[in-house]
């Protein structure tokens, strides 16, 4: 099997109730080009506090929930724990942003942005 490497794009800096500031690495601001503060765009990042070996978890971390397979779950353990969200970009300045709606814990490492499909302008 062909190994992946990836690498974090920025990560995330403070989390305050829904909000959450998070930066990228200031050779990738040519990369946020064209974002506007009000657009929904989708985070995807490492959910690197996650137990890669466990490959069943109760529904919301509920126990009084049976036991599912991680891949009928949005449990965090898994084999390769990407998260994936749709937030609201609040704010952006320089290689900083402010975000509406990401369950990421601060630390957690950015793997990459992409704004909601529209259609073939965004492609």
């Amino acid at each position: 099997m062909k190994e992946i490497v990836l690498r974090p794009i920025g990560w995330v800096e403070r989390v305050e109730g829904e909000t959450t500031e998070f930066h990228i690495l200031p050779e990738l601001v040519a990369g946020l080009e064209g974002l506007s503060p009000g657009e929904k765009i989708l985070i995807l990042f490492w959910m690197d506090r996650a137990d890669r070996t466990r490959l069943e978890a109760h529904p919301r971390g509920d126990p009084a929930r049976p036991l599912r397979g991680v891949f009928a779950t949005r449990s965090p353990h898994r084999p390769n724990p990407i998260g994936a969200t749709t937030v609201e970009l609040l704010s952006l300045q320089g290689n900083r942003l402010w975000v509406r709606g990401l369950d990421a814990w601060e630390g957690t490492p950015i793997l990459d942005i992409k704004i909601e499909a529209k259609g073939p302008e965004t492609a």
